[in-house]
């Protein structure tokens, strides 16, 4: 967690994507996106304890999709335009939605620290999460790399 430039805290034994981290390119995939967001809302009573929803799929990532025709124009300048007006983008489109930073709630703690085990968020342990929660908030930038 960045300030600036300078480091407020850094958090390990995070777990990702089943599928690692990368270029997303489709829902279900279990790949942690690459990329610039920022936090678009915050789910207190979600089942992972807190939930911070990333403003995923980005416009770098709809143009990609597009240009790769995994979505059309229509659903390119829905991503666009819920961007330009600092909105949630569509979670229900090809590239898969609903990515962010959750806690364990009362999943097995032994497995977050043996497998990298969501679907594409980013897990932290319940006190990583309740801790993370007294630092960021909507619109704070996440930079996923």
């Amino acid at each position: 967690v960045k300030k600036g430039e300078q480091t407020l805290e850094t958090l390990d034994e995070i777990a990702i994507g089943r599928g690692g981290a990368g270029l997303k390119t489709h829902r279900g995939d279990n790949i942690t996106p690459f990329g610039n967001y920022r936090i678009g809302w915050v789910g207190e009573r979600s089942s992972f304890r807190r939930f911070f929803g990333l403003t995923y799929p980005s416009v770098e990532d709809a143009e990609m999709a597009l240009q790769k025709g995994i979505i059309d124009r229509l659903t390119y300048d829905r991503i666009v335009t819920a961007h330009q007006f600092h909105q949630i983008p569509p979670q229900n489109t090809p590239l898969g939605g609903q990515i962010g930073i959750h806690g364990l709630g009362h999943a097995d703690a032994r497995i977050h620290k043996t497998f990298d085990w969501t679907h594409g968020c980013i897990a932290l342990t319940n006190t990583q999460i309740d801790h993370l929660s007294q630092l960021v908030d909507t619109g704070t930038v996440v930079k996923i790399k």
